[in-house]
């Protein structure tokens, strides 16, 4: 049998060396490529992961700036940074690190982000773009589910697609970029009755949910395409913790035609996205400024 895991990680190598050819084509016409992301409160784990985006920016060619801000700083104050990166002409992208201290409105925050410049896709003008089917800068999550799909070779055009989870930086924006394709598209939520009656149609599964083993081998039909973006780390009998995805990817790899894996699948293709959205956002810059 052949492997049916999509590998996440291997096409995200292929995206980071067209990011870093984009970024060259770019320097050698004068421009550079420059994010700076915002930090409000210092926390090992917020630390950690803007390391990392530092380091794999810096893989790519793209320069990176860390603002971090107290765990104090009121709505005013984060917005005034926001502003200033707005207008700054050698800032080309911005992002917000979440989750923010509670006395923050993250969706007043983030749509305070130049649309241009919002390399994470989450400024409620850049989700209107993709209702509108003229997309500027989609969120980043979205695009990797898209890009995933695509690399399996399936024909999106008139396929029976399921979305399950409906959050607004996931299930929708997903569900929209599958629409775009001309997916025939349902999206499933908390509400939804008899979920595994919508799911055993699908011929394109997405699950974005963060409950762990939430679809079974009963849910899926054979041959489907399987798309896992929940990442939920639990704890095993013998007291070791894990991280796994929102399918008993065990138990449903059987009947998959493809299917991701947790970890390994789309994680490292988000990241893979906020690259290539940076560079988006770069040209764009360049051409609309």
């Amino acid at each position: 049998m052949a492997d049916k895991w999509i590998d996440g990680a291997l096409l995200a190598a292929t995206t980071r060396q067209e990011v870093t050819a984009g970024i060259r084509a770019l320097a050698a016409k004068g421009r550079g490529v420059h994010l700076t992301a915002i930090l409000v409160g210092s926390t090992p784990a917020g630390e950690l992961y803007a390391q990392r985006q530092g380091q794999a920016c810096e893989a790519v060619g793209i320069a990176y700036e860390l603002r971090t801000l107290p765990a104090d700083a009121d709505q005013e104050t984060v917005a005034g940074v926001i502003q200033s990166l707005n207008h700054d002409p050698s800032v080309t992208g911005i992002m917000l690190h979440l989750p923010l201290p509670r006395q923050l409105d993250p969706t007043d925050l983030q749509y305070q982000i130049d649309p241009v410049k919002d390399v994470e896709g989450v400024n409620p003008a850049n989700i209107g773009y993709v209702v509108y089917g003229h997309t500027l800068i989609a969120p980043c999550t979205a695009m990797a589910v898209i890009e995933l799909i695509k690399s399996t070779g399936v024909t999106l055009r008139g396929a029976e697609a399921v979305v399950v989870g409906a959050s607004e930086i996931a299930g929708k924006p997903i569900a929209l970029l599958l629409t775009e394709q001309m997916a025939t598209v349902t999206l499933c939520h908390i509400a939804t009755k008899d979920l595994a009656a919508h799911t055993r149609r699908a011929e394109v599964l997405v699950v974005a949910v963060g409950k762990p083993g939430l679809i079974t081998a009963d849910h899926v039909r054979d041959g489907a395409i399987v798309i896992d973006v929940g990442i939920n780390r639990v704890t095993s009998p013998d007291g070791t913790k894990k991280t796994v995805g929102d399918v008993d990817a065990e138990a449903v790899y059987p009947k998959a035609a493809r299917i991701t894996p947790v970890p390994g699948g789309v994680g490292p293709m988000t990241v893979a996205m906020l690259l290539k959205n940076t560079l988006r956002s770069a040209e764009l810059l360049g051409t609309n400024r």
